[in-house]
């Protein structure tokens, strides 16, 4: 091998290899944001630490830990990351391959297809499939879940619990 090309592929492996051990670093497990609505009407907001037989135990945004005792609360609110800008990129890619292939049968059917406009119709299609497909989507998928808990039944309380459980820092918490 030439010494130039032998450079280039030791540069390369150590570039890659400070790049992909930053993967290995171990990060710390983090619980879902959440917002708890009491019944006298106080709302707190922190991190999901852990869930007990009676209680929430949040990490609340000034630091501590807060203890929630399940019957003073009315609702629980999970906050979820608004994911518009993915559904608009996959809308978009959708709509764009979408006219790609519009564009595509009409020029092979033998007709003379859009005549020049065949980019402006492939963005056309991109733009309405990001709008309509990829918007709508991203706006549902990264919408607030809210579990009423005041009034509930024990079993539906119980059965919110264990799915809360899944979420939290520490998960099985005795």
């Amino acid at each position: 091998m030439k010494p130039k090309r032998n450079k280039l592929v030791s540069l390369f492996l150590v570039f890659s290899l400070m790049m992909l051990s930053a993967n290995l670093y171990a990060k710390e497990r983090r619980g879902a944001k959440l917002i708890v609505t009491k019944t006298d009407g106080q709302l707190i907001k922190g991190e999901l630490i852990a869930v007990k037989p009676n209680s929430l135990l949040l990490l609340d945004t000034e630091g501590k830990d807060v203890s929630i005792d399940i019957g003073d609360v009315r609702v629980i609110r999970i906050v979820k990351k608004s994911k518009v800008l993915q559904g608009l990129g996959i809308g978009l890619l959708i709509g764009g391959g979408s006219g790609i292939l519009l564009l595509g049968a009409t020029e092979s059917a033998g007709a003379e297809g859009f005549g020049g406009l065949g980019g402006a119709v492939i963005a056309l299609f991109g733009i309405v499939g990001a709008l309509l497909i990829g918007g709508v989507i991203g706006l549902s998928a990264g919408k607030d879940e809210a579990i009423p808990i005041e009034g509930k039944p024990p079993a539906f309380i119980e059965f919110n619990l264990e799915k809360l459980r899944k979420k939290a820092r520490i998960r099985d918490y005795k």
